[in-house]
């Protein structure tokens, strides 16, 4: 079976999508699995493509609530169950003024295959709203997910659909969102991943995506026969939980990070940045990190306005590893040809889809190692699982065996990615083994499963 035009158009026309990361997404997967789907008729029989592409089902709600002047406030709720073919529908919340049906249909399609990829059993699904939490009041945000969850928990169950965290969704959120649904279902149920541990939590969420995506670049680092982190200066973008825990595990295997970024410029610190005023700065006082440089004179700060037309300042600063953790489409053509030029040999993806077709594209062909958001950023959902597994059972697991179980998790990704791609011919190309693998087991499922 080949993808042809006519085919991506029918599913532009059947996913009328707002946004066009979704289609960016569904055409680097078809591309990918070309060899699949041309050596077993059997996918094409059973129009795969087509029912993997499309979702199971789309909710579109309205969300009223009050806010600290007693003004009422509308806003609309989002969430989108694509695929359950392995699990309960698994994904996170989104609270931005970004939020639409294409960017969750994006995220949502893009989970299908991260979720498989980790072996447990869990579907794909997203969702969120476009409110942004930003300047409100803790009063104002209960209040928000208090409404939000009247209507969501119509459509969510343990063993339906399990929503977690994501951009603007932490858990003051995921508390207030299952003390609603408490309120309204009188059952404690392990509905919401993400929460805090003294009702529910694992320990380690808030980790485990910085932290995995470490764990899946250094087992990819060993299977190109390049040593590990150790003495290696890596730059990292963003300033949120995957980036400050991507800096702090790669400190914990001997690397050398040195910057960080947020929407309003980039710190580079030629000595390895201070995670602990990071913390600070971006944790506790949600402040600009031009103030990092008030602590540290040496560091240097570079504005948004005064980046490089066409790219970003974090990719011009020579790295051993790049690991941009932010937001999609980042990493722009310029920026990854700067990542060449500099001697970088591996970018891993801590955001969802942070890198544009081209920029893998040049990464690729340049012989630099390219880990994808779906394989490198799936320790946030595996934890997840694990917390749905406590929940299940009404018991807590250590530190140490969430850690221990994520990174055999993380590193048999890897392997399984690693040798996918080896399988059809494409070693080394972490992205069509990722959509591979992910797609093969899905699929497999589907097809087991009937219509």
């Amino acid at each position: 079976m080949s993808i042809s035009n006519e085919t991506i158009e029918k599913i532009r026309r059947s996913n009328c999508a707002t946004d066009d990361t979704f289609f960016q997404a569904v055409e680097e997967v078809l591309e990918s699995i070309k060899p699949v789907l041309d050596s077993d008729p059997i996918y094409e029989r059973h129009s795969i493509v087509d029912r993997l592409t499309t979702p199971d089902r789309e909710f579109k709600f309205k969300v009223v609530w009050m806010d600290d002047n007693q003004n009422i406030q509308v806003n609309t709720g989002y969430r989108v169950q694509f695929n359950n073919a392995l699990g309960p529908y698994k994904g996170g919340l989104r609270f931005h003024p970004s939020v639409n049906s294409g960017i969750l249909k994006f995220l949502g399609f893009e989970q299908i295959f991260k979720n498989s990829l980790t072996g447990l059993p869990i579907g794909g699904g997203k969702g969120g709203s476009d409110f942004d939490p930003k300047g409100k009041s803790d009063f104002e945000i209960m209040k928000f997910c208090s409404s939000f969850m009247t209507e969501l928990h119509k459509y969510i169950g343990p063993r339906i659909d399990v929503p977690a965290g994501d951009i603007g969704v932490g858990a003051r959120e995921i508390g207030y969102l299952f003390g609603e649904y408490k309120k309204i279902t009188s059952s404690y149920e392990g509905i919401l991943t993400g929460k805090p541990y003294m009702f529910g939590g694992s320990l380690m969420r808030p980790e485990a995506t910085g932290y995995g995506c470490v764990y899946f670049t250094d087992e990819m680092l060993k299977f190109a026969g390049k040593d590990g982190f150790k003495d290696r200066i890596c730059t990292v973008s963003g300033a949120g939980n995957v980036a400050l825990h991507t800096i702090e595990k790669l400190y914990a295997l001997g690397a050398k990070p040195v910057t960080c970024t947020d929407s309003r410029g980039t710190i580079y610190d030629s000595r390895g940045v201070n995670l602990e005023l990071l913390k600070e700065l971006k944790l506790v006082r949600r402040a600009s990190l031009e103030e990092y440089c008030t602590v540290h004179s040496e560091a240097i700060y570079t504005k948004v306005e005064d980046y490089p037309q066409g790219g970003h300042e974090v990719w011009n600063i020579p790295c051993d590893c790049a690991f941009p953790s932010a937001t999609q489409n980042e990493l722009t053509k310029v920026d990854a040809q700067n990542l060449v030029d500099n001697g970088c040999i591996s970018v891993s993806e801590g955001a969802n889809m942070p890198s544009t077709p081209t920029a893998i594209q040049i990464i690729q062909d340049n012989g630099v190692l390219f880990a994808p958001a779906k394989a490198a950023n799936a320790g946030g959902v595996a934890v997840s699982e694990f917390e749905m597994s406590q929940n299940a059972s009404m018991t807590k697991w250590t530190y140490e065996k969430v850690d221990k179980m994520l990174e055999q998790t993380m590193r048999a990704i890897c392997k399984r990615v690693h040798l996918t791609a080896e399988e059809y011919g494409v070693a080394g190309n972490y992205v069509d083994g990722a959509n591979i693998a992910g797609f093969k087991k899905v699929a497999d499922a589907m097809i087991a499963e009937g219509i």
